[in-house]
């Protein structure tokens, strides 16, 4: 909210930021007047920031169609590389897709979202893709319900009002009651199942990483095919690996203050 903003706000760099942030794979390239709808900008105001961006050679332009440039991966390999994330976080994900086969990533809570900050994978499937950087809903996902589950009930309240739960498959869970049910269960379980939620075909089972306080500031899950795996099966065989996964991983950001960093919400 505005009014929560710090005095040295800089509004045009954030204008920036969201000119940036709008074109995903749905919207790889737009016209002014469709990023500035996207943005809730001005025409003005969006053309002032493409400008910009455009000269630092981040944004590129065909004919009226704006699209990003490479050098925005910069902005994200600056993080991966200053986090550690390769060193600290990798070997984990390694370790758990050789013992199970699948995927497994490490993600973040923003807002609504879940961010992958971390991921390895041996599926070639065309489906939802959990690279770094990406971004999805996390009312759909199990490292989204795991980290819902990690907030107080005031903040779980915020985010639960802030939401606007969409079904991405017949099977999404997308009432508010029904998923704070959920997550209260996860509470318990200390675990996070799903199955067809985010997409068709993926089965996931997700556990929190905490701090050296105990607070839970990301969780790690374990994916695989909805058919050839059910979230029983990933309990028995691949829970108890994930938990100490996940305790490795919590340790490492204790004393490595770069991961610390990362991991600290506050």
């Amino acid at each position: 909210m505005e009014s929560e903003r710090p005095a040295e706000f800089v509004e045009a760099l954030a204008k920036g930021l969201a000119v940036l942030e709008c074109f995903d794979a749905a919207h790889p390239d737009m016209t002014l007047s469709e990023i500035a709808r996207r943005v809730g900008l001005s025409p003005a105001a969006a053309r002032r920031s493409l400008i910009t961006l455009g000269a630092l050679g981040y944004v590129g332009q065909n004919g009226k169609r704006f699209h990003l440039r490479p050098k925005v991966m910069s902005l994200g390999s600056g993080f991966y590389f200053a986090a550690r994330i390769d060193e600290l976080l990798l070997p984990e994900l390694r370790k758990i897709v050789e013992a199970h086969g699948d995927a497994a990533s490490v993600a973040m809570l923003d807002g609504a979202d879940v961010i992958y900050i971390a991921h390895h994978s041996t599926q070639r499937a065309r489906r939802a893709t959990a690279v770094v950087g990406a971004r999805y809903p996390a009312h759909a996902t199990s490292l989204g319900r795991v980290l819902m589950a990690g907030l107080d009930d005031a903040a779980l309240e915020r985010t639960l009002a802030a939401m606007t739960p969409v079904a991405l498959t017949s099977r999404t869970v997308t009432s508010k009651v029904a998923l704070r049910a959920l997550v209260d269960q996860v509470r318990e379980t200390g675990f996070a199942t799903t199955v067809d939620q985010l997409d068709y075909g993926i089965t996931a089972l997700a556990v929190p990483i905490r701090c050296a306080e105990g607070h839970v500031v990301a969780a790690l899950n374990s994916s695989g095919y909805s058919g050839m795996v059910t979230p029983d099966e990933m309990v028995a065989n691949r829970l108890a690996d994930l938990r100490a996964a996940a305790s490795r991983i919590g340790a490492a950001a204790a004393r490595v203050p770069a991961l610390s960093a990362v991991f600290d919400t506050r």
